[in-house]
């Protein structure tokens, strides 16, 4: 895990900064990130025979990104 994250924590922290996060916001959606996939075992779902792993990654720190654009906006709402 520790050469995973080397690997690809820069990376993807810089995706997340070009989606317009702070310094600060990317820092702690990519190590949020870093944690549901241990969490999670994500890992253990990967397939080679669907695609590359970097598009795994990246299309799953996507998903973390819209999961907590929607929750911003709820909160903003009031909701739940």
């Amino acid at each position: 895990m520790d050469k995973l994250c080397r690997a690809y924590w820069y990376p993807l922290y810089a995706f997340v900064r070009r989606r317009g996060h702070s310094r600060e916001e990317a820092q702690d959606l990519t190590q949020e990130f870093f944690s549901r996939l241990l969490e999670k075992n994500t890992l253990a779902v990967v397939d080679r025979s669907k695609g590359k792993f970097r598009s795994f990654l990246l299309a799953s720190v996507k998903h973390l990104l819209v999961n907590e654009w929607n929750r911003s906006q709820v909160q903003k709402r009031g909701g739940e």
